[in-house]
């Protein structure tokens, strides 16, 4: 086997493992970047719901003790005003989902399903704990989810919550007197959970991934490519040179070229060698014919 060859077979073999190990090292922090771009994504929206839920208590809230004790409006709930805040934003990102999950909601549209109560009772069993960012499969596809505790500080908050007796009038009437009862003071009862699908940003990476690499694909082959030329022209073509003068002087041909002798390298030391040597078989033979 030549040695070009031999030394292709071993520039692939290292370029091949150096490729799988950039894949798998890059594959892994695109994926990595594409999940935390989500997640900030989704923190965002959250700080969003949460400046809203904030406004409503601070700006919104103080103008109901202008009102009757039964009178209620629902645009003074902090869990509405953020939840309609957000559909507007859903204008924009439309795949994205917001919702203040409960377990025993007043608003029914606020009752939380069988995943967003296991989240609900993270938060119940585990008081220390303020986030979770987890992972779920959807009909759409991958979603990540991020998910805050809605935890009763305010004691504000169980006039409207403790007993039927104790709520507006129009609230009930609005809502009933079956649900949204018996909370207690810093009890975890819902948790906030914002939805945002995976595709898009996984896409991204995949994109992303795929172009690197097929330039670094590109950049292994036109270095083999220059490599290979550079053996040839220093390596391989001067060994092929002295190869073929040797095989001539052995077949006993006296008019044979002199070797380029020129250079520090390895391979214009072996020329020199092999010049010395023919210089000393020449005398030899000179010496035989004598």
């Amino acid at each position: 086997m030549k040695l070009i060859i031999k030394f292709n077979l071993v520039l692939s073999l290292t370029s091949a493992i150096g490729l799988a190990a950039a894949g798998i090292i890059s594959s892994k922090v695109l994926e990595e970047h594409a999940d935390h771009e989500i997640i900030e994504h989704a923190r965002m929206m959250m700080e969003s719901a949460m400046a809203v839920r904030d406004y409503t208590i601070k700006e919104i809230r103080p103008l109901l003790k202008q009102l009757d004790h039964d009178e209620f409006l629902p645009q003074a709930v902090p869990s509405y005003a953020a939840t309609q805040n957000f559909k507007t934003l859903q204008q924009d990102n439309p795949d994205d989902s917001y919702k203040e999950a409960v377990r025993n909601p007043t608003n029914p549209r606020d009752k939380a399903t069988d995943w967003e109560s296991d989240i609900i009772m993270q938060f119940r069993n585990h008081e220390d704990i303020d986030e979770i960012v987890g992972e779920r499969e959807t009909p759409t596809g991958t979603s990540l989810y991020l998910a805050r505790p809605i935890k009763i500080t305010n004691k504000a908050c169980l006039s409207c919550h403790s007993t039927v007796d104790q709520a507006p009038a129009k609230m009930i009437k609005l809502y009933g007197p079956a649900n949204g009862f018996g909370w207690q003071h810093n009890e975890v009862v819902g948790s906030q959970i914002i939805n945002v699908p995976a595709a898009v940003a996984k896409e991204k990476a995949q994109r992303a991934f795929i172009t690197f690499m097929l330039s670094l694909t590109a950049i292994f082959f036109t270095l083999a490519l220059f490599i290979n030329f550079m053996l040839r022209s220093l390596i391989t073509k001067k060994i092929k040179n002295i190869a073929d003068i040797a095989d001539k002087i052995s077949k006993g041909e006296r008019d044979v070229p002199e070797l380029d002798t020129q250079g520090n390298d390895e391979v214009a030391e072996l020329a020199r060698s092999f010049k010395r040597m023919r210089v000393s078989l020449e005398k030899a033979m000179k010496m035989l014919d004598e």
